[in-house]
């Protein structure tokens, strides 16, 4: 295969969305839990021991994010009154089922993220990937007692046959292809393309970018207006993309709430998850299999 798995389709002249109690922007936010093994290497703060096994700053430094960076974001949504579209790697259920048990609590959308964040979908072998994808997805489904209907590949990694495999396995929408602010159908029979940010995104700002807190905040205000202004005529998505490690450091604690505050108490938005947004769609825009 030499093109990707959906057709070129320009926003103008699409078929309006209508969001529920006509809100104009449905609003999720996607928190990234993650499980990075020890004697692998993953996303790092520094190159300079990112060679060392083990690799206690790096390594240190994500796991933050399950120890203490989660709890302190579960506050922070909870006070705002949002639920979290978990991006959740099945070794999660195993390594932190504490975690799993605090998002049951609070009725979050669970996202199949993977088995971990040092193994990337596409290194997968082809034989191998069927086996894979349904260990990961029965994995999440007998620890949150709910089937994933989501999936977002460790760093939005597939292979050409990740979402036909998916659909097999009863998902209905991915959150890889980064490419729009409305979701679409995929080629693909029953599955969707459901947005997810690459730039309004914690890691891409403050790891990558460098930014700071106010400049958070005016990104993620800026983000809404600029989508609130277009979508007038037809419904848009917006998600912030959130991971322990990174947005639940203390000293970005207030900035986040700041943008949170913002979004909540913006007019016409949809607080809503992936899920929600992935069903809403479908139900209102059925795929033309013709």
């Amino acid at each position: 295969m030499d093109h990707p798995p959906y057709d070129y389709s320009p926003i103008v002249g699409r078929e309006p969305i209508r969001w529920p109690t006509g809100a104009r922007i449905a609003f999720y936010v996607a928190v990234n839990i993650e499980h990075y093994p020890i004697d692998r290497p993953g996303l790092s703060i520094t190159a300079h021991t990112t060679g060392l096994t083990p690799d206690p700053l790096n390594h240190g430094w994500r796991d933050y994010g399950p120890r203490v960076g989660v709890w302190r974001l579960m506050e922070c949504l909870d006070r705002y009154g949002l639920r979290a579209s978990a991006m959740v790697n099945s070794a999660v259920c195993t390594e932190y089922p504490q975690i799993i048990t605090a998002g049951m609590d609070r009725n979050w959308a669970w996202v199949a993220h993977g088995a971990d964040n040092s193994r990337h979908q596409s290194t997968i072998a082809p034989e191998a990937e069927r086996d894979y994808l349904r260990e990961v997805v029965d994995t999440i489904e007998r620890a949150t007692s709910r089937r994933p209907r989501g999936w977002l590949g460790p760093a939005l990694t597939e292979t050409f046959r990740t979402p036909a495999l998916l659909a097999e396995l009863g998902l209905e929408y991915v959150l890889d292809w980064a490419n729009d602010d409305q979701p679409y159908w995929l080629r693909v029979p029953g599955m969707l393309s459901v947005p997810y940010p690459i730039e309004v995104n914690d890691i891409t700002l403050f790891v990558g970018k460098h930014l700071s807190g106010p400049d958070f905040v005016r990104l993620v205000r800026d983000q809404l207006d600029q989508l609130y202004a277009e979508s007038a005529d037809s419904g848009r998505v917006m998600a912030l993309a959130l991971h322990p490690f990174v947005i639940s450091q203390p000293f970005r604690q207030r900035y986040l709430a700041q943008a949170l505050e913002y979004v909540v108490g913006h007019p016409g938005v949809w607080l809503t998850t992936s899920d929600e947004i992935a069903a809403h769609y479908a139900s209102t825009h059925p795929q033309d299999t013709a």
